[in-house]
């Protein structure tokens, strides 16, 4: 039988392996408080930020915690992120490293100015 897919952020952190929960929670804290107004929402299966539109979102993966701003806001901030394993859409945290608040925040608040101002869609 397959397992049930979370419907809520906080049944996906319960569902998420123990050693991503502390990263997850924190992760979900510093977004809320950039994006307070923003809606929580599980698209794809993961967590979301809409405000209307797609801001962020991030996922829980075997060994890391992936958050998900922009290409945009990870372009902008391209020399602050050297040192972070990054793609094209996500930077990578792995569990046993802190997360890099400051720079989440950052990346957080650049997707939300970006969508208020219309520069952007959103995540997509």
């Amino acid at each position: 039988m397959a397992k049930e897919r979370p419907t809520t952020v906080s049944a996906y952190i319960q569902a998420a392996p123990p050693e991503a929960r502390p990263h997850l929670r924190q992760l979900r804290a510093i977004l809320k408080s950039v994006a307070p107004e923003a809606d929580e929402v599980i698209k794809w299966g993961n967590p979301f930020f809409v405000e209307p539109r797609f801001l962020f979102a991030y996922s829980a993966h075997k060994a890391h915690v992936s958050f998900a701003p922009t290409g945009a806001a990870l372009k902008a901030f391209s020399k602050e992120l050297q040192g972070h394993a990054t793609t094209t859409n996500f930077l990578k945290i792995p569990y046993n490293k802190p997360l890099p608040e400051a720079l989440i925040r950052k990346l957080g608040e650049y997707c939300l100015r970006a969508v208020r101002e219309r520069k952007t869609d959103g995540f997509w």
